[in-house]
């Protein structure tokens, strides 16, 4: 019996491409006005720093969404002043945080899952201060009874320690949490390996999933699914 509704953030509970492309625009500009890279070039370097940073830090921490970090990296690749960086950061979020918005149905359905009795919790890939600014933005905080992300356990979905550490703050066994989000593996795969239940958020066609999980194309749908579970 479903207990506990967990959601990934990125992506399901809003849309985070135009949120990215703001975001990155504005850094590119900035790099471009203040350190004189021609904004085609920015890209490339961009991914040398995250390449960079993953060497460091690895693939499965939390360290590897610094954007801080990141813009430090190519500015010390490039010998350019890294006082920089953290105005780069700045823009970046500030651009990123100005497109959240919450979609048609969103604040809705939590307020629908709690009214029927289920917990709702976040489980996400990422640092703790940008995920609250987004809930905050997305006007969701106040519903969400929990959140685990990958900086509090020191690994990505989808290792299943993320998904363990949501089951324990839920108070019930991973079997009873159901795992809602968009990416195929590491949602819903990962959610699966973990022995949590998932539905797929399909906001593409890309990827597949296992036979038998739910899909469904917005997130107002989810109520119905778990209806017919029961």
């Amino acid at each position: 019996m479903t207990k506990t509704i967990v959601f990934d953030l990125d992506n399901t509970l809003y849309a985070y491409d135009p949120c990215h492309t703001a975001g990155f625009r504005a850094v590119t500009d900035y790099a471009a006005a203040a350190l004189g890279i021609a904004s085609e070039d920015f890209p490339a370097l961009h991914r040398e720093g995250d390449l960079l940073l993953r060497a460091h830090a690895g693939e499965n921490a939390a360290a590897i969404h610094s954007r801080l970090i990141r813009y430090q990296l190519i500015l010390e690749m490039l010998g350019l002043p890294i006082f920089h960086a953290p105005r780069m950061e700045k823009r970046y979020w500030d651009a990123y945080f100005a497109e959240v918005k919450p979609e048609p149905g969103t604040r809705e359905t939590l307020e629908n899952l709690r009214e029927q009795g289920y917990r709702v919790g976040v489980g996400t890939n990422m640092t703790a201060p940008q995920q609250y600014e987004k809930l905050r933005l997305l006007g969701l905080l106040a519903l969400v009874d929990f959140m685990v992300c990958s900086e509090e356990v020191n690994a990505e979905k989808p290792d299943p320690k993320l998904f363990a550490r949501c089951a324990e703050k839920a108070g019930c066994a991973a079997g009873e949490c159901l795992f809602v989000g968009d990416d195929p593996e590491r949602d819903i795969r990962g959610a699966l390996a973990a022995g949590m239940p998932a539905v797929w958020l399909r906001r593409s066609d890309t990827g597949e999933v296992p036979e038998g999980v739910p899909a469904i194309e917005k997130l107002d749908a989810l109520p119905a699914v778990l209806a017919a579970m029961k």
